[in-house]
């Protein structure tokens, strides 16, 4: 799908029930949609996937580090798990009152809640800042990060609609230490942090720098575009595959089924990708996401100090970097490009 000049505004589409606003522009009905979709009810999801519980802190941790991402079931009880389920409801609708089209920020209905955002995040929400300190989550960053000084960097997530027909190519989330410049203006953008002058190290060679707590708000199945995940690959040093070069199994190496309510720790290094949503129900999956404590990256300010307040002494020790000083310093709402990236 080329971009479009400007996104096409949908003000209708506040009306609509949340799993009523995908399959735009996409036929469900046609015979290649179809065939995907019993293709991937017969073959999709991880064989013997293995889901940890809140109090498997072990198991969840080894599996953590040889996979490079574990799903620890009931982490978000029914309370937790509707509350942050109206946030993501509330938020969708922001954004795609800005695209009519579902043209997307990561693909054609598929986007990402933090690249939706003004600051790049949404910790100026209560529902995702509940995500930053959660007894059944708590332990489990500790035991991975070995300390319990790690850092709060923010939080966002992503969610694909019904009628996300493609797959996202494989990613991971981080690298080395890059510094482009603009040949005309001479200005320089440095992205990443981690870089070794003698050449002998590289990111994937370090202890894990970075996680990423993606919550599930619906179960994954096998149709609805869960998470693919390849494990194994967060020390990995060989080129990702792309899209053509990925063989079959990585694209259907995904994190299904598990249940709503459940949590996918992740090493964002992990090659990781999105998966087609022919189903009829929105699959978001918010996060909050975290540094070692040894590991430090510039962080915007992106949570008022009156949702700081409202945190538990070790939510607020993690969000000491995020928090903002004045109720002005965090800029709060939908990018009116809602971050959609251009094509090359």
């Amino acid at each position: 799908m080329n971009r479009p000049e400007h996104l096409i505004e949908d003000p209708d589409v506040t009306a609509l029930e949340l799993n009523d606003v995908g399959w735009v522009g996409v036929d469900k009905e046609s015979p290649r949609v179809v065939e995907l979709h019993d293709y991937l009810v017969a073959n999709n999801g991880i064989r013997g996937l293995e889901i940890a519980d809140p109090d498997q802190i072990e198991k969840a941790t080894e599996l953590f580090y040889r996979d490079g991402f574990v799903v620890v079931r009931d982490v978000l009880d029914t309370d937790q798990l509707e509350f942050i389920r109206s946030g993501c409801d509330d938020v969708i609708h922001q954004i795609l009152e800005k695209d009519a089209t579902r043209y997307g920020n990561r693909g054609s209905h598929r986007y990402s809640f933090g690249g939706s955002s003004i600051s790049g995040h949404l910790m100026h929400r209560p529902e995702w800042a509940m995500l930053i300190d959660l007894s059944t989550v708590t332990p489990i960053l500790k035991s991975i990060f070995g300390s319990s000084n790690y850092i709060a960097r923010g939080g966002g997530g992503d969610f694909c609609l019904p009628g996300a027909i493609e797959y996202q190519g494989l990613h991971a989330d981080m690298g080395d230490r890059r510094v482009l410049t603009n040949p005309k203006t001479g200005k320089q953008r440095i992205f990443g942090s981690f870089y070794d002058p003698r050449g002998k190290l590289n990111y994937r060679d370090l202890p894990c720098p970075y996680v990423c707590c993606n919550f599930l708000m619906v179960d994954f199945t096998a149709t609805n575009g869960p998470t693919r995940q390849i494990p194994g690959t967060q020390h990995s040093q060989q080129p990702i595959p792309t899209l053509e070069e990925e063989p079959e199994w990585m694209k259907l190496s995904t994190v299904c089924p598990a249940p709503a309510g459940s949590v996918l720790i992740r090493d964002i290094r992990a090659w990781h990708g999105g998966t087609p949503n022919v189903s009829d129900e929105v699959r978001a999956i918010p996060n909050a996401e975290f540094y070692a404590p040894w590991f430090h990256e510039p962080m915007p300010k992106s949570m008022p100090r009156s949702i700081y307040e409202t945190l538990s002494e070790h939510g607020k020790h993690l969000c000491r970097f995020i928090v903002a000083d004045t109720v002005d310093e965090v800029k709060v709402g939908v990018r009116d490009d809602i971050g959609s990236i251009r094509p090359k």
